[in-house]
């Protein structure tokens, strides 16, 4: 899940928002404010509708962090290291650097989480009660309600049993310990996702139909997010299991076309990009040490003068930023690296590049694995790698 916003660092883990965060706060902000609210507190101003209704919206979001920041502190408790928390439209996504090391890790992890929303509910809804008791206006006490009742469902909805929900976690971190079968764990994991998103998207077509409310959309499209994420990781199981044993260097191309930083972009076009008509490029400084990567749909909304004197370093997404990865890493990371959006992987060894790994790399890594052979890298500059 990419970051859109970028904001800030909470126990020393990058917190960003995807664009979609904005999305279901703004549908948020406009539900509270133009039916919940004067339903549950008539006569009220409109602007005072709409001024609790941004503070509610902002405190679920606040709450949603707080689930994720409950999974990734225990993850770090267990060992396992935390890219990044993003908030996007179906609520936040912890980026974990490895697997759990155990299944009473795992289930941990996975409780985490739903169990801070459980708590935050309580809280919430303990402040409803002592808001009532005190007097206060009618519209902080349904503002305070709701926001008891949505975290306590959110921590409900979560322990449902399938993949990718916590619960889905908390299966597989049960048939792991039982089976001792990681992969085994994680598929049973996947299979239950599959029924439950069938039976809610079933669940939403029957609200459609019968009782005529498109509410019922919001559950089928639950159902198709958690049909697809449910298949997406068994796909990364079996991933994992052709890619076993082998590292990034088994797979990795080598000698790939790069850019030299000091160069103009024209000349890099010219030169390189017309002769070697990639996407995307590793961009390296004289020493060949890498500095980052440049995308050519990036170079195209570049004007032509800027492209005359601008280096290709300014163009390039810059590393750290751009993911890298060690040639001894496990072949799996790559592919990890690449289901994420990135369209190249640069492959470093003390800084310097010594190949890249793109979708056709993993795919011919994987097909020689049913084959019963281990790839090797592949020297030739001249096959695309992205």
């Amino acid at each position: 899940m990419r970051q859109t916003v970028r904001l800030g660092r909470v126990a020393g883990i990058d917190i960003g928002a995807n664009w979609s965060a904005l999305v279901i706060a703004l549908l948020l902000g406009y539900g509270l404010a133009f039916a919940v609210l004067p339903a549950g507190a008539p006569n009220q101003s409109r602007g005072a509708y709409i001024g609790v209704a941004i503070v509610v919206a902002l405190l679920f979001l606040a709450f949603l962090l707080a689930h994720e920041l409950a999974h990734a502190l225990v993850a770090r408790r267990h060992g396992v290291g935390v890219k990044r928390i993003t908030l996007w439209l179906l609520g936040g996504v912890s980026e974990l650097e490895s697997e759990s090391p155990t299944a009473r890790a795992e289930l941990q992890i996975a409780a985490a989480g739903p169990l801070a929303s459980l708590v935050l509910g309580g809280i919430a809804a303990a402040a409803t009660v002592a808001a009532g008791a005190a007097g206060a206006s009618r519209l902080i006490v349904v503002a305070l309600a709701w926001l008891a009742g949505v975290n306590i469902i959110l921590g409900v909805f979560n322990l449902l049993p399938g993949a990718p929900l916590d619960g889905g976690r908390v299966v597989r971190a049960i048939v792991w310990r039982i089976t001792g079968d990681r992969d085994r764990a994680q598929i049973a994991a996947d299979r239950a996702g599959v029924a439950l998103g069938v039976v809610l998207g079933a669940l939403g077509v029957l609200e459609i139909v019968l009782l005529r409310n498109l509410g019922g959309l919001w559950l089928v499209l639950l159902g198709w997010f958690l049909i697809s994420a449910a298949h997406a990781e068994t796909a990364g199981v079996r991933l994992n299991r052709a890619l076993g044993g082998r590292s990034v260097r088994d797979i990795m191309a080598t000698q790939p076309v790069v850019g030299l930083d000091s160069q103009s972009i024209d000349a890099f076009i010219a030169d390189t990009a017309s002769r070697h008509p990639h996407g995307s490029y590793p961009v390296v400084d004289g020493e060949g040490r890498l500095v980052g990567v440049v995308h050519l749909d990036d170079l195209a909304r570049i004007p032509q003068e800027g492209r005359t004197r601008l280096p290709l370093r300014a163009a390039a997404e810059q590393t750290p930023a751009a993911p890298t990865l060690q040639a001894d890493a496990p072949a799996a990371d790559a592919a990890r690296n690449l289901s994420s959006g990135n369209r190249l992987v640069p492959v470093t060894e003390h800084e310097r590049l010594v190949g890249v790994v793109g979708a056709r790399d993993v795919e011919k890594a994987v097909s020689l694995s049913t084959l019963g052979h281990q790839s090797r890298s592949n020297g030739s500059p001249e096959r695309p790698p992205s």
